[in-house]
C-alpha cells in the first residue's frame, strides 16, 4: 500500500485519533435512542446469560446442542458489549473520539465475533444433521471430542481470519478527516478516511467473507436439506413435528443472521451505501443478540420445561 507523494513529503501529519459519527440527529431522537438500545442492551446480556446459566444447572441440557447454544450466548454477550456501550455513551453526549489502537482492536473483537457467529451455526447444522440422520449413531459420533474440536475450531478461525486485514489496516496512514460514520469502528466507513490505497485490502476483506460466508451457508444449507428430507420421510405427522422442533429455533436464527450479514460484506466495494450498512449493522449487534434467547426458550420444549423446573425451585425455596 503506497503512500501519496505529498504524504511521503510530510505534507499531512497522521491521525491517531478518530470520532464515531453515531447517530446524528435532533438530542430527542438521540435521547430515544439511548432509552431504546440501553432496553434491548440489558434484556440482551440477561437473556443470554439466562440461557448460560440454564444449561449448566440442568443435567437435562447438558446435551451437544445445548454446548453450542452456551457457546452461541457467551459470543452474544461480548459481540453486542463490544459496540453498544460506546454508542450509548456517544448518544448521552460523552465523549466520541477513539484512539487508533483502541479503534483497531474494536474492529477486530467484533469482526472476529462475527465470523465465529457463522462457523457456530455451521456447527449447530451439522449437531441436528447427525442427531436426525443417524439418530442410533449420534452418541458415538458426537462425541466429547468432536464436540470440542467444532467449538474451538469455530472460535479459532473466526478470530485467525480477521487477523490479516486486521494487520494490513494497522499499516494503513490517515491523514485526513477523522470522522468515521459510525457508532462503532467497523472497517467499511473507516478505510475511506484513509489517504493510502485500500483496493487490496478492499479485496482481501471480501475473498474472506465470501468465503467464510459461502463455505457456513454451505455446510448449513446440505445439513438442512438432509434433515428435511429425513424428517419428510417419518410416517407418522407427530414424529415429524417432534422432529422438526429440534431444529426449527436453530434455523430461525440462521435465516435473521445470514439475511443481514450477506448484505454486509458480500458486496464489490466497501464505500458504498455507508449509512444503509450502520443501519443494518444494528439489526446484528442489537437486535439479533437479544431475539436470540427468546428465539430458542420460546420455541423449545426442553428448555422452557427446564425454566419451569428453576421457577419452581427457586419458589419453594
Amino acid at each position: 500500500m503506497s503512500l501519496p507523494s505529498d504524504v511521503r513529503r510530510g505534507n499531512h501529519s497522521a491521525t491517531n485519533v478518530f470520532i464515531l459519527l453515531g447517530f446524528p440527529g435532533h438530542q430527542h431522537l438521540k435521547m430515544s435512542l439511548f432509552v431504546l438500545f440501553s432496553i434491548m442492551y440489558i434484556l440482551a446480556l440477561l437473556g443470554n446469560f439466562s440461557i448460560m446459566v440454564l444449561v449448566r444447572s440442568q443435567p437435562q441440557l447438558r446435551t451437544p446442542m445445548y454446548y453450542f447454544l452456551c457457546n452461541l450466548s457467551f459470543l452474544e454477550i461480548w459481540y453486542t458489549t463490544a459496540c453498544v456501550p460506546k454508542a450509548l455513551a456517544v448518544l448521552l453526549g460523552g465523549d466520541p473520539t477513539i484512539s487508533f489502537s483502541n479503534c483497531l482492536l474494536q474492529m477486530y473483537f467484533i469482526s472476529s465475533l462475527g465470523c465465529t457467529e457463522y462457523f457456530l451455526l455451521a456447527a449447530m447444522a451439522y449437531d441436528r444433521f447427525l442427531a436426525i440422520c443417524f439418530p442410533l449413531r449420534y452418541n458415538s459420533i458426537m462425541n466429547r471430542t468432536l464436540l470440542t474440536q467444532l467449538a474451538f475450531g469455530s472460535w479459532f478461525c473466526g478470530f485467525f481470519c480477521v487477523a490479516i486485514p486486521a494487520y494490513m489496516i494497522s499499516t494503513l496512514y490517515f491523514c485526513g478527516p477523522n470522522v468515521i460514520n459510525h457508532y462503532f469502528c467497523d472497517i467499511a466507513p473507516w478505510i475511506v478516511l484513509s489517504c493510502t490505497d485500500t483496493s487490496l485490502l478492499e479485496l482481501v476483506v471480501f475473498i474472506i467473507a465470501f468465503i467464510v460466508i459461502l463455505g457456513s451457508c454451505t455446510i448449513t444449507l446440505v445439513s438442512y436439506i438432509y434433515i428435511i428430507s429425513t424428517i419428510l420421510r417419518i410416517p407418522s405427522a407427530i414424529d415429524q413435528q417432534r422432529a422438526f422442533s429440534t431444529c426449527f429455533s436453530h434455523l430461525i436464527v440462521v435465516i435473521i443472521w445470514y439475511g443481514s450479514t450477506i448484505f454486509l460484506h458480500v458486496k464489490p466495494s466497501m464505500k458504498d451505501s455507508v449509512d444503509l450498512t450502520k443501519t443494518v449493522h444494528v439489526l446484528n449487534t442489537v437486535v439479533t443478540p437479544l431475539l436470540n434467547p427468546f428465539i430458542y426458550s420460546l420455541r423449545n420444549k426442553e428448555v422452557k420445561k427446564a425454566l419451569k423446573r428453576t421457577l419452581q425451585f427457586k419458589s419453594r425455596t
